[in-house]
């Protein structure tokens, strides 16, 4: 196997293998090899187990008032195959893979390819390293993605996603304050804006205190990395 191929998929994924030989097996597709078990296929069975277990876990340990119905929903989107192949692709994984002669240019398979070295990856990690080590590398490569489930799943609860972060990447609350408010008493409209740990987010207008608290958290896990804005509803 390839030193310099080894130095950069070690370097991406965060992890580096003592048996270098499970390295190589993840990475190497079916349609390369004659026999089938010298593939990947017996790794992505036991690293969809395992990113299965980890993912389950963290949701059950992270989100105590979700019922059964919201983890599964979650769980459902974060552990799919197409979940699993953007992540390959996000980290730039496929363009490793070795693959047979006929696949090279296939491109109906690319997702399913990437998918499954994601899960190979992870079941080779576990072997090597144990069950930390492939927990850590999972919590790491789909950290952005709970958090944008959680988003989801909390249906716009911006302030409920921004205090679960600030407790748990921070160790501190957010502190909401109220800047401005116009308009007659019938008609008000009110400015919050958010505080965490003496950094100010920008603020947000809303038709009711409640509004722009939510609009004000909404613009703080902006520009923490936490969501992506990308709806106008939410601007200004």
């Amino acid at each position: 196997m390839d030193k310099e191929f080894v130095q950069q998929v070690e370097q991406i994924i965060g992890y580096n293998f003592c048996n270098r030989n499970l390295l190589s097996k993840a990475f190497t597709h079916s349609s390369l090899v004659d026999n089938r078990l010298l593939s990947n296929e017996r790794l992505e069975f036991l690293g969809d187990a395992i990113l299965a277990v980890v993912i389950c876990e963290t949701l059950f340990e992270r989100f105590p008032s979700y019922l059964e119905g919201d983890l599964t929903k979650v769980k459902s989107t974060l552990v799919s195959r197409r979940t699993c192949a953007r992540i390959a692709r996000h980290l730039g994984l496929q363009k490793f893979v070795q693959v047979g002669k006929g696949m090279t240019s296939s491109r109906a398979l690319s997702s399913s390819v990437s998918a499954s070295l994601l899960e190979a990856i992870i079941a080779a990690i576990y072997i090597d390293g144990g069950l930390e080590a492939a927990r850590s590398f999972i919590l790491r490569t789909f950290a952005s993605l709970l958090d944008r489930a959680d988003a989801k799943a909390s249906q716009g609860n911006f302030k409920s996603l921004l205090q679960q972060y600030a407790q748990r990447e921070l160790n501190t609350t957010p502190v909401y304050r109220l800047l401005d408010e116009k308009g007659p008493d019938h008609d008000k409209c009110f400015e919050s804006e958010v505080i965490i740990a003496a950094r100010h987010f920008q603020s947000a207008w809303g038709v009711n205190k409640k509004e722009a608290e939510q609009k004000a958290a909404f613009n703080a896990l902006v520009e923490l990395g936490i969501l992506e804005d990308t709806s106008q509803e939410h601007e200004g």
